[in-house]
């Protein structure tokens, strides 16, 4: 069954997210795009950001010229990026079920965004409404951790921060069984001169890149190439994180 239930779990992650995790991840992002798309586009392409976070993304694309819609399931999330990307076009939006007119020539899912579609029906979902926004030859390019990602950094890894009114602290576990990556997180936050304490679990799905270029396929994208960050273009330090970038072919 496909849930009708916007997906807000990153709502309790929106602060880490935009304080202390973003430097992190474009240390790989930005590199990817200005390797993999951006040279190949022209000003004024219009980009849907899928899943855009704290909008960093969509306001490195604003300065590149390009016109940016940004949509998310997490309104905190969208709460920072309007803050980040004031000239971006932000929605708040589940990628399971948006509809939004074929306008987009390019549409960019980054930083395992994906990787929190819990059922591969719901992956396929989002393939085919990305393929539906796209104008005729729209580019689609998507992000996904897969396994060897997962075995390598999820084997109980821990990070956190404390700060003068809020501290954090996540533990990550992946078990290989049921290909599920969970991320055990402690927050504890100071409200009017009380400390409250937040416990939350949030969990990714580890899918095989057989199963992500079936899907896309199943959407009706072709032209379907992958790209391991780390063996393919340099960039990565680990093997597993991976970009897929497909077409939009409209059969007339």
């Amino acid at each position: 069954m496909i849930s009708t239930t916007r997906y807000d779990d990153y709502d309790v992650l929106a602060r880490i997210y935009n304080e202390d995790w973003v430097s992190g991840i474009f240390q790989e992002t930005l590199p990817v795009l200005e390797k993999l798309l951006l040279p190949h586009l022209t000003k004024g392409v219009h980009i849907l950001d899928l899943c855009c976070g704290t909008g960093h993304l969509a306001q490195e694309l604003l300065k590149h010229g390009y016109k940016i819609t940004g949509l998310d399931g997490s309104e905190q999330m969208l709460h920072y990026a309007r803050e980040n990307a004031p000239e971006a076009e932000l929605i708040l939006g589940d990628a399971r079920f948006f509809n939004l007119p074929p306008t987009f020539d390019l549409v960019v899912s980054t930083t395992g965004s994906l990787n929190y579609v819990m059922k591969l029906e719901e992956l396929k979902c989002v393939f085919k409404n990305v393929y539906n926004v796209l104008i005729n030859d729209g580019i689609f390019l998507c992000h996904f951790f897969l396994k060897e990602e997962y075995e390598s950094n999820w084997n109980g890894k821990v990070s956190g921060d404390v700060k003068d009114d809020y501290a954090w602290s996540t533990k990550n576990i992946y078990n290989s069984e049921s290909k599920l990556g969970q991320i055990y997180l402690t927050v504890f936050s100071l409200v009017e001169q009380t400390w409250q304490r937040l416990d939350k679990v949030i969990s990714e799905r580890c899918y095989t890149k057989e199963e992500i270029i079936s899907a896309l396929e199943t959407a009706g994208f072709s032209e379907i190439s992958s790209y391991d960050a780390y063996s393919d273009l340099e960039i990565s330090q680990t093997p597993g994180s991976t970009y897929f970038i497909c077409h939009q072919r409209r059969h007339t």
